[in-house]
């Protein structure tokens, strides 16, 4: 059966989900050959997102079915090529999409950034997903796609320069700016519920090769200890001092998970680290105890529930609510990553966005992940299963990210 849509965006009313059918009403408007839909619970909210979206929009087709409604979901899901969710927090609402997905032999992305949800998506159906065809594609946003392809990136011009892969990389964000909005929150607290609720769910997280599923030594890893900043420290990538990064939790998994599918193709005993720079001397030290103390604060009040309530209260944004488009346009980041090969060689690269990372670069990079699944990776060429943005799009969404949506991949001396 020939499939009606090219991406069909589930979630099209949510916050990411209006910046992302805004992304592809622009990119049609601009040429794209593009057939899509989008999708959700309540046909008023979506009237109304296709509206504010200008006349452009007017036909684009509009989708209506809830998560809990399996059969209307496996109905929507059958009519498209690709399914890009937005619907978190992800853990919540996320799996009854990947079930309908998997069954049918669906490709589908998403932006989750939710270690423990990924890991149980996988353990439940990567097997079917293998089966049926359905390539399933994980944290397509800010996470993972800037650190996952940045390291990719490195990697390629490791080997075109010395021959040989880079066996330790450190990212270091090194310039950001951006919001933060009511679904990021939801997601963050609904981990820290999960933690509360199941404690060896701790022990879990804090395993960097949580999501490599096959194993370290079936997977041709061998298990090395990882580095990782707990609060502040003095950096030897770029002699400052570093913060914790609060996406690496994310990032570095799935980093991990990219070289166990390809079976330990940057190196066997791959070490890979995130933080952020704040500079040298006395101001760069102040600032990564403020960032890091901070930081920790923010965690310890997440975990219990009084507090986490509050938070949730008086803190932070609701769902629906996020950084203006004023604000995502004058938002940036700016990655720089340090690598080295086994025999001393060093490589380094420097990956930039132009606008706000969580939402104005994460639509982006999410519009330009689903339309390089529909139409640029083969199914001949990438099976079923469950994939990172690395090994399953690599130099194809490189150029895409590169040629629309505002980020650059450059080799820096």
């Amino acid at each position: 059966m020939t499939a009606q849509f090219d991406v069909l965006v589930f979630g099209a009313t949510s916050f990411v989900g209006q910046i992302l059918c805004r992304y592809l009403t622009e990119r049609t408007a601009q040429g794209a050959v593009l057939n899509w839909a989008m999708a959700g619970r309540s046909r008023a909210k979506l009237e109304s997102v296709r509206q504010s979206l200008g006349a452009s929009a007017a036909s684009i087709p509009l989708l209506v079915a809830d998560v809990a409604d399996g059969e209307a979901l496996k109905d929507l899901v059958s009519r498209t090529r690709v399914v890009s969710s937005t619907v978190g927090p992800y853990a919540l609402h996320g799996e009854p999409l990947v079930r309908a997905c998997v069954e049918l032999g669906v490709d589908y992305c998403d932006l989750t950034g939710e270690v423990q949800w990924i890991r149980r998506m996988i353990e439940r159906y990567e097997a079917e997903a293998i089966r049926s065809g359905a390539r399933i594609v994980h944290c397509c946003g800010f996470d993972s796609i800037p650190s996952d392809l940045g390291v990719h990136y490195l990697q390629q011009q490791s080997l075109q320069s010395f021959g040989e892969p880079c066996d330790r990389i450190s990212m270091r964000v090194r310039a950001m700016r951006g919001g933060f909005s009511g679904g990021t929150a939801a997601s963050l607290l609904n981990v820290a519920r999960e933690v509360s609720a199941h404690p060896a769910l701790r022990k879990e997280l804090a395993n960097p090769y949580s999501l490599c599923q096959l194993g370290v030594a079936a997977s041709g890893l061998a298990p090395v200890r990882q580095s990782s900043t707990s609060l502040f420290a003095r950096d030897s990538a770029t002699g400052g001092w570093i913060s914790p990064f609060i996406m690496a939790a994310i990032n570095t998994r799935i980093v991990h998970r990219s070289n166990a599918l390809s079976a330990g193709r940057y190196s066997r005993a791959f070490r890979y680290d995130e933080a952020v720079s704040t500079g040298r001397g006395l101001r760069g030290c102040l600032t990564a105890v403020g960032a890091g103390v901070g930081l920790s604060l923010f965690m310890l009040a997440s975990a219990f529930g009084p507090t986490r309530a509050a938070l949730q209260r008086f803190v932070l944004p609701a769902p629906g609510e996020g950084p203006s488009p004023e604000a995502q346009a004058k938002g940036f980041f700016d990655l720089r990553f340090f690598g080295r090969t086994a025999s001393g060689r060093l490589v380094r690269v420097k990956v930039t966005g132009d606008r706000d990372p969580g939402y104005g670069s994460t639509a982006k990079m999410l519009g330009e992940a689903a339309m390089c699944l529909a139409f640029e990776v083969p199914r001949e060429t990438v099976a079923g299963g469950f994939w990172t943005p690395a090994t399953v799009f690599g130099d194809r969404l490189v150029t895409r990210l590169q040629a629309h949506a505002g980020l650059s991949f450059e080799r820096q001396e």
